[in-house]
């Protein structure tokens, strides 16, 4: 169904090729996996198929790209939809109508399809990816995860015989994200549809492939294989696979259960052992007694406690005639790392734009540092908090990373080469002359991080921040966020990841409907939540570890 040839792509002014020598065969009706590090040209394969490459982004295609029998470089992407469906890694790009069931819609239109074709896939769809209560709903009003599925659902609407996705489940939940992928797989066993999806979440979709395209670094030749045999030499690769290696299974198991198959004898091991956790919780911050009286002495005035880096109290917003917040307390203090995690449109997003005075409160109170966010001038605020959003181009204005990194640097009065040497750290590689909307999903938000990070906020908020990266640049995000919160910045995640939150948070916050449903200590969390239990936990249950770095130290 999709044949490459001995293809080769460079972009323009690019010394070296993004892709170099990609010569495999997608057979049709199979799901394929294409997996690899970041910025190893995953989304320039993906859009040599769907025709984007290089009809709209330029650079030199050489080789041959088939799908269908239609040759993307004579087939320009309007005379291949009716074949190749494409979802990319920002929805809102791909979006031309204003609400979902006119956007479900809109792709079936264009190819003519009749008024009572259309109607039934809409409501086929809107059942499928569970979008029916949102079918009136303005885009613009639904949260990044909602966005994400409307987007799948307008190109699954006029049945195209292949699909090409770029991380569709980055900004989902882990409930959506499984109910997306069974809608896939049901295409492909079903209808015999073709998948190729790039994904860094392998945890989430290595168990659905029938093959894995690895690309293990830039400009060399993609493996494809069974995806057991390409992950036991794969440099990235999720937690099961990782226990697998530690614990010298082979077959490596692709899944938890057939983890749990074989975790007899590991559990055995780790019997009476603690998991030594490699996040300390801080101490709340406590008022000192005052010292004794001495006879005819005032005692010296007690200091007031500072104020916590962030507060909210009975906090209650109301956004576009939705209530997306009712009556959340939350107080995060100094070297504190907090989890928000819940379905898509829980609130997680608003409770952080209102941390930085993005939205009102429609009730209650909210404080970053002792101000009042929405009451407070930006130039004072980002000195107290610092946003990442979900979309790191609302950050990113200049022409060239090195003009960000010296805006940044000037904007935080921090030391010059601050913002880079963080770009570096995070994720090596990024030159200095390229341009933000070239780079990577993920290579823009390190740098959108990079550039908050500069100011060092006390307060340092995350929407999603594990959108579009690898494993690898995974860990060194992990390490710089520990070294912050050592260093007393509280830090709150906006998080789907749950293999991030097990790794990093000192604590969960579950919202549901506006709602905090739960909180406490991670372990306590998501061990009791089957659907934000990291693997390990799933694996080695009813044992309560969280990573396999837990399991490590506790072997060794």
């Amino acid at each position: 169904m999709i044949r490459f040839e001995n293809v080769s792509v460079t972009y323009d002014g690019a010394a070296e090729p993004a892709l170099r020598d990609v010569d495999f065969t997608v057979p049709e009706g199979e799901l394929v996996l294409l997996a690899g590090p970041s910025g190893v040209g995953k989304s320039t394969l993906l859009g040599a198929v769907s025709g984007l490459v290089p009809h709209f982004t330029g650079g030199t295609l050489r080789g041959r790209v088939t799908v269908a029998g239609r040759d993307t470089r004579t087939h320009k992407p309007r005379e291949l939809a009716d074949v190749v469906g494409t979802v990319g890694q920002d929805p809102l790009s791909h979006f031309v109508t204003d609400t979902v069931e006119e956007e479900l819609a809109y792709g079936m239109e264009s190819l003519g399809l009749p008024p009572e074709v259309m109607r039934r896939r809409v409501e086929e769809t809107l059942d499928l990816l569970g979008l029916a209560a949102l079918r009136d709903r303005p885009l613009a009003t639904l949260s990044g995860g909602q966005q994400q599925r409307v987007a799948i659902g307008s190109v699954l609407t006029p049945h195209p015989r292949v699909l090409v996705l770029d991380e569709p489940t980055s900004a989902l939940d882990p409930a959506a994200a499984e109910e997306v992928l069974a809608v896939l797989l049901r295409l492909v066993h079903d209808l015999g549809t073709t998948v190729l999806l790039a994904e860094h979440r392998l945890e989430r979709v290595l168990q659905y492939a029938d093959q894995v395209a690895l690309l293990p670094a830039p400009g060399a030749a993609p493996v494809l294989g069974a995806p057991a045999d390409v992950m036991a030499a794969s440099p990235v690769f999720p937690p099961v696979v990782a226990l697998g290696r530690l614990a010298d299974w082979s077959p490596l198991p692709l899944t938890v259960r057939d983890a749990r198959r074989r975790a007899g004898d590991l559990r055995e091991r780790l019997e009476g052992r603690e998991p030594l956790s490699n996040i300390h919780r801080p101490s709340a911050p406590t008022t000192l007694a005052p010292p004794a009286r001495r006879r005819f002495r005032r005692p010296p005035p007690i200091p007031p406690a500072p104020a916590p880096p962030g507060e909210a109290r009975s906090l209650a917003v109301r956004r576009a005639g939705v209530q997306a917040l009712r009556h959340v307390d939350l107080t995060v203090v100094p070297g504190e790392t907090v989890a928000l995690m819940g379905r898509n449109g829980a609130g997680k997003s608003t409770l952080l734009g209102a941390f930085v005075g993005l939205v009102e409160p429609s009730a209650g109170t909210v404080r970053a540092g002792g101000l009042v966010p929405y009451r407070t001038p930006p130039r004072e605020l980002v000195r107290r908090v610092g946003l990442v959003p979900q979309e790191p181009r609302d950050l990113l204005y200049a022409d060239t990373v090195a003009a960000e990194c010296t805006a940044a640097d000037r904007d935080a009065r921090a030391a010059p080469g601050t913002c880079r040497a963080l770009v570096s750290e995070l994720l090596p590689g990024i030159a200095d002359d390229a341009h933000p909307r070239d780079l990577s999903e993920g290579q823009r938000l390190t740098l959108a991080l990079a550039v908050v990070l500069a100011a060092r906020p006390p307060l340092l908020l995350l929407d999603e921040p594990t959108r579009g990266l690898d494993y690898a640049a995974k860990a060194r995000l992990v390490a710089v966020l520990r070294g912050l919160a050592s260093a007393g910045h509280a830090i709150v995640l906006a998080t789907h990841d749950v293999e991030l939150a097990a790794e990093l948070a000192h604590r969960v916050v579950l919202l549901a409907e506006g709602e905090v449903i739960a909180d406490g200590p991670t372990a306590e969390v998501v061990v009791s939540s089957p659907s934000f239990a990291p693997q390990v936990t799933k694996i080695l249950a009813p044992q309560k570890w969280l990573t396999v770095t837990q399991v490590w130290e506790a072997l060794r």
